[in-house]
């Protein structure tokens, strides 16, 4: 499909997946009504469809994903296998913490695990979930804190993929000459990056009960802690059977340092080791590293050759829902871009970029964008070749807080969309780990995604007209 430009008729598509998301409270249909909706409208035909699939689910960055998601499949496998996950869980209920401390436990976990903001969600998801169970802890409080813990710490940290990414779209502009300055710039705007850093807080205000739950997660919580029901009758969770259901090889003693907490040590380890060394965090090698080591290992621990293939097998099978919707995610985003949905949201709001507002603006428009796409990445490269170029003008070419917090409000803007946006591959993944229906997760995190974004506006709004 050549790239086009519709006007406002580019946000059809997008409007569509995201209405109907709510409505059927079915994401696959949703997403294949609003592709073939936008294909026709691009004149594409009964073929369109399809070759959108193929363009799409061609790219390596959906084979990035599709293969990160299925390995981490393949790892919780064989964490259930080896009674990884169990021992784990036994261990915390031993130590007898309240709803409040396991809920930190996650927090805390989501941090732990910062260099990849597709691995953290399902990590903490997959770890937690039968101890929140025990605890009566919603599903959807459980996605909750396993999303939000994810992006907002992965774009504050200098040695991740987004810094790298977001400080590489930076070079060439204004006074940012070299991968330095621009890795320079990173840092410096950290603090300005409002909603990353209140988001980080606010859930462990949640999480700690500090600030109750209110809205959509209230009434959550409360269905499971009266009813025992962590999820909602009719919820359909986005996860197989195959990785909920799998139990522990019989007889085989859990070993949760040898076949838990090392892999883990090993991935991080690896991922950021390969970030220091040759500035490209390897976390996809690090995770096939891991799996060939715990196959070795399994096998030498007393389980059958075949026994561990068929449980590689079962990991993949239960990854399949959430790489479905992911494939058909990255169509819509593909879609888009063809159609010119983000120039046109950009173009909508050029007029009203001022100093004083820019920085404020920028955020909005990055949220909207990657609202309505579901990717945080393909909105840093659409916005951030505006916003700071803006900001140099303004400035005159110096690096004050008004561009630091520009580049800050790509970051958090981009973030905060795709907080919100069900087309999102976190989002979804914040699901599947937590084994949520994935529209419950969405709305019982919108109002908190909201309030946080709002505070990032509020701060925004003063350091546009303070900075001046």
């Amino acid at each position: 499909m050549e790239a086009m430009d519709l006007g406002i008729l580019s946000l059809v598509p997008a409007v569509i997946a995201i209405v109907l998301s709510f409505v059927t409270k079915n994401t696959v249909i949703a997403l294949m009504v609003a592709c073939i909706t936008g294909t026709l409208m691009a004149g594409e035909g009964l073929l369109g469809f399809p070759n959108l699939l193929k363009a799409s689910l061609g790219s390596s960055s959906f084979a990035w994903v599709m293969l990160l998601n299925t390995f981490i499949g393949v790892l919780v496998a064989f964490f259930r296998k080896t009674g990884a996950i169990q021992g784990f869980a036994e261990y915390i209920q031993n130590k007898h913490l309240s709803r409040r401390a396991i809920q930190l436990v996650a927090w805390f976990l989501g941090m732990f695990v910062y260099f990849s903001d597709s691995f953290s969600p399902l990590f903490v998801g997959t770890t937690m979930r039968g101890i929140s169970d025990k605890a009566k802890i919603s599903r959807e409080k459980l996605a909750y804190i396993a999303d939000s813990g994810a992006a907002p710490v992965s774009v504050i940290v200098p040695i991740t993929g987004w810094a790298a990414y977001l400080s590489g779209l930076a070079i060439g502009v204004g006074a940012v000459v070299t991968q330095e300055d621009a890795m320079n710039l990173f840092v410096r705007a950290i603090p300005y990056n409002f909603y990353a850093l209140f988001t980080i807080a606010f859930v462990g205000l949640i999480a700690g009960g500090v600030i109750k739950d209110f809205g959509p997660m209230k009434k959550a919580e409360s269905r499971a802690i009266n009813e025992g029901k962590v999820l909602r009758d009719g919820a359909i969770p986005l996860i197989g059977r195959e990785l909920t259901e799998m139990e522990a090889h019989p007889g085989l003693k859990p070993r949760v340092f040898l076949n838990f907490l090392l892999p883990v040590l090993m991935i991080i380890t690896i991922a950021m080791g390969t970030y220091l060394t040759i500035k490209s965090a390897k976390t996809m090698e690090a995770f096939l590293f891991v799996l060939i080591f715990m196959g070795i290992s399994m096998f030498f621990q007393g389980i059958p050759f075949n026994e561990i293939m068929d449980t590689a097998t079962n990991g993949i099978k239960g990854a399949v829902p959430a790489v479905v919707i992911l494939g058909l995610a990255y169509s819509i985003n593909t879609l888009s871009r063809n159609i010119g949905t983000a120039n046109y949201i950009v173009s909508v709001t050029e007029d009203f970029l001022t100093p004083q507002l820019l920085p404020a603006i920028i955020f909005i428009i990055a949220a909207i964008v990657a609202f309505s796409t579901g990717s945080s990445w393909g909105t840093f490269a659409i916005t951030m070749p505006i916003a700071l170029p803006l900001a140099f003008a303004f400035t005159g070419g110096a690096v004050t807080p008004l561009v630091m917090a520009s580049f800050a409000a790509v970051a958090g803007g981009g973030v905060f969309g795709d907080h919100c946006s069900p087309l999102s591959d976190t989002t979804i993944l914040a699901s599947t780990g937590a084994a949520a229906d994935h529209i419950d997760h969405v709305k019982t995190q919108l109002p908190y995604a909201l309030i946080c974004g709002g505070v990032a506006v509020a701060g925004y709004l003063a350091i546009g007209f303070i900075s001046l």
